[in-house]
């Protein structure tokens, strides 16, 4: 194992941002008043809350049997609390009281009895919750007006300082993001992956959180950082609930036409989604329940390529792509609080996630453009996930703090049927193969929080054991068989992960830092059955630790410096490893590699964050720096001209940037943020060697890029019950493995009506306006090029209704 230079980590200590958006203004303050002598507590002792400047009072209550008390509803500032009781001298403390979180405890207040001399203490107040305030940016999407019809992944999209490209999100240019779903992996989203986020409707999520530097406490997979969807859920009292319906139509006109002899690309396409959330609390229970089904049809892809060969060939082709989905998520609970310091938590999902894709792939000869071979397919995928999970949270006495434990186990299964006709050399050959796939996670948790004199201490740990058996057949059709029926077979993925983890927050009234330790074993197999004629059973094991820091100082009020430092861990997900063929493009084979290791990130942070007026501004520069990276490899060998798209860990790579963003209120009608990062990405010169389908070298010198992203949400109050929200999003050039990927532009708009009162309302919006998104790319490889151009769907209009009750 690698050592860690602290002269390093003490540098790099003072190198790291994340700017703060969640600050809370109205906070609750607690203690406890005892006898500084037997330590006893001191029940119904007066408290009373007065301003430093003037000593006006501000708030005042009664402890409770036990000596405690609470005062709710405090701003920032600086106070005087005093604390009194017959018999008892008064104890009169100084209190500053911050915005990073709701609750402050101010432990424990000793009074001395009339017979001692009185000794003035003078305090400041800690939090008691105040990790999360400052790791995140947190966005209702119910403000997301222009993409709230949408899916999870078109919400996204629009949020500063995110991008997505082919699907996957990427934060400042990075796609090693780990998502997940009210902070727990999930199968729907493939255990912190990104699958399936195209399809989960945006409508059964309540907020999405971003979070740039994850402390400790998170697991230390994914080295951009993490992205948390809340799913909503009420707890008011009585029964309530909402529901609503979204349609539209997409793909409103044919922006590229298809090659001659095919079935039509998907135009006008459906777009349904209805909803429903209820919840009913009486008392000591709490249930909920919630379902969303989410039917679209996409022109899911149509894409037009060049590849020319160092021989002369050129071929030309199209692949069109028409989906039809059917996304169904639905969860259902209960909270019961046993007492006052106890609450039981059981819940449950089930997502079902249909797939249909049938596609048309013809091939032309670059010079005299005649149809040479013609791949016509159809894939039919079901997902099915569930997931089940109980949780236990005990409050002590000492206000703040609190002991929770929770166990999870999730099921999914990918049942993947692919059936295609291949039309070349005047035959026509008619094939399939399936393949299933069952994922089963348990992950056992116990966290534990405690405030101290100084601050709070979390510590916790967890247990998970991960196994995913794979199975794939293959149906060929006779000896003109396009399949490697040499790669069939069955491998079992089969992961186990403990770890433990320690953090200490402090904050005084011009410091806040954080000082945190993740320890992680990870003991990986991939059983590959014998027989396989490539690839035999491999893996990986190591014992890390993963450090983080974070140090603020609050240069005045509303202005703060801020530093951060993590350490992180991007682990091969099982589709990376995998070492079955997958048939979805005839011209390229993506196959996963059992040999990959992990990618281990070093990531730095600085900034400065200063409110406005009538908003606020930040600037953050920040570095991550990767080795092992991840990525996928593409390379010919064979007169077929087929590229053979292998993952591989290709070395180091770094990532350093400039990210700006201003808030400003205009007027109070016209809002707007305005989101810039520029970075410039590098991949060292490497070497590699593709064994699939037989061993071959590729070689690429360094590659450097500038490029970045700039995104105008604005935000107009029409009226009292009318508003409209416009976004504009451009993203530059930047680099891949072996390529690079062209600018990109799309403008999407929303406007909402309040109507009855509030309890309902209209959402009418249009993602990727005047149908300008398209993806072009450029690969290089060993005697190849691969020029790209995708046309697929972008363009849709979506009106909605939601009524609450």
């Amino acid at each position: 194992m690698k050592k860690i230079k602290w002269s390093f980590l003490l540098w790099i200590l003072f190198a790291g941002f994340n700017p703060v958006h969640a600050q809370h203004n109205h906070i609750d303050l607690s203690g406890q008043v005892v006898d500084s002598t037997a330590g006893v507590e001191l029940a119904y002792s007066t408290v009373q809350l007065k301003l430093l400047a003037d000593s006006s009072f501000v708030s005042g209550t009664i402890s409770n049997d036990k000596g405690v008390f609470i005062l709710a509803g405090i701003e920032p500032g600086e106070y005087v609390l005093s604390c009194s009781y017959l018999g008892y001298h008064s104890s009169v403390l100084k209190v500053y009281v911050g915005s990073v979180s709701r609750n402050i405890d101010l432990g424990i207040i000793p009074l001395q009895s009339d017979q001692q001399v009185l000794g003035v203490a003078v305090v400041t107040a800690q939090k008691t919750e105040i990790g999360t305030a400052l790791d995140k940016k947190s966005y209702a999407v119910t403000d997301n007006l222009s993409q709230q019809n949408g899916s999870v992944l078109q919400s996204i999209s629009n949020l500063p300082g995110v991008t997505t490209q082919n699907g996957q999100i990427q934060l400042r240019g990075n796609s090693q993001v780990v998502v997940l779903v009210d902070g727990k992996q999930t199968a729907i989203t493939g255990i912190g992956g990104q699958k399936g986020l195209e399809n989960l409707p945006a409508s059964a999520v309540e907020r999405i959180e971003i979070i740039n530097n994850p402390s400790a406490k998170y697991d230390a997979n994914g080295n951009a950082g993490i992205i948390n969807i809340i799913l909503k859920k009420e707890v008011k009292e009585g029964f309530n609930g909402k529901i609503g319906l979204s349609a539209g139509v997409g793909a409103l006109w044919v922006r590229k036409p298809n090659y001659p002899g095919i079935r039509p690309q998907y135009q006008q396409t459906p777009k349904v989604n209805p909803s429903i959330s209820l919840n009913y609390r009486k008392k000591k229970v709490n249930l909920f329940f919630q379902a969303d089904n989410l039917y679209s049809q996409t022109l899911n892809k149509n894409e037009f390529v060049t590849r020319s060969y160092a021989d002369g060939t050129s071929i030309q082709q199209q692949l069109k792509r028409n989906r039809n989905t059917n996304f169904l998520t639905t969860r259902a609970g209960l909270d019961f609080f046993i007492n006052e310091k106890n609450t039981l938590t059981v819940f449950g999902t089930f997502g079902q996630e249909s797939i249909k894709d049938r596609g048309d792939q013809p091939f032309l000869n670059g010079t005299t453009l005649e149809q040479t071979r013609l791949w016509q397919f159809l894939e039919d995928e079901l997902v099915t996930a569930t997931m089940g999970s109980v949780s236990y949270e005990h409050r002590f006495d000492q206000p703040g703090r609190k002991i929770t434990a929770s166990a999870n186990h999730t099921f999914d299964r990918e049942n993947e049927k692919y059936f295609f006709d291949n039309q070349q050399s005047g035959r026509t050959t008619k094939e399939s193969f399936a393949l299933i796939a069952d994922q089963k996670v348990l992950d056992l948790k116990v966290d534990y929080i405690r405030p101290v004199k100084q601050g709070v201490v979390e510590s916790g740990l967890k247990f998970r054991r991960r196994t995913i058996p794979t199975n794939m057949v293959s149906y060929p059709s006779d000896s003109f068989s396009v399949l490697d029926t040499g790669a069939d077979g069955r491998a079992t993925y089969a992961e186990w992960i403990p770890s433990v983890y320690g953090t200490y927050i402090y904050e005084s009234k011009r410091i806040q830092a954080e000082a945190g330790l993740r320890l992680e074993y990870v003991q990986l197999d991939y059983l590959v059955e014998p027989g396989h004629n490539t690839y035999q059973s491999d893996g990986y094991s190591y014992f890390q630790p993963f450090p983080n820091a974070r140090l603020t100082y609050k240069l005045s009020k509303g202005k703060r410096l801020s530093a951060f430092y993590n350490r992180r861990v991007d682990r091969p997900d099982e589709v990376n490893i995998r070492i079955f063929p997958k048939y979805d493009d005839a011209g390229i084979i993506k196959v996963g590699n059992p040999a990959l290791k992990p990618q281990f990130t070093n990531k730095v942070e600085l900034g400065f964050k200063s409110d406005l007026p009538k908003g606020y501004v930040y600037a953050a520069v920040y570095r991550s720096m990767s080795n092992g990276t991840i990525t996928r490899i593409a390379t010919t060998m064979d007169a077929s001209n087929l590229i053979y798209n292998v993952s591989q860990n290709i070395g180091k790579s770094s990532n350093s940037g400039v990210e700006v963003s201003l808030q400003h209120d205009a007027s109070k009608r016209l809002k707007f943020n305005l989101n810039m990062n520029g970075y410039y990405n590098t991949i060292d010169a490497y070497t590699v060697t593709n064994q699939y389908p037989v061993s071959a070298s590729f070689s690429e010198g360094k590659q450097t890029v500038y490029s970045g992203n700039v995104k105008l949400n604005s935000n107009i109050s029409m009226s009292s019950t009318t508003e409209a929200q416009l976004t504009a999003i451009w993203l530059a050039p930047d680099i891949l493995p072996q390529g690079s990927i062209a600018s990109r532009f799309s403008m999407n708009i929303g406007v909402k009506k309040s109507v009855q009162k509030g309890l309902g309302e209209f959402v009418l919006n249009a993602t990727d306006l005047f149908n300008t998104l398209k993806i072009r790319t450029t690969i290089h490889g060993k005697g190849f090029t691969y020029k790209s151009t995708d046309y697929y769907e972008t363009q849709a209009i979506r009106l909605g209704y939601n009524r609450k009750f």
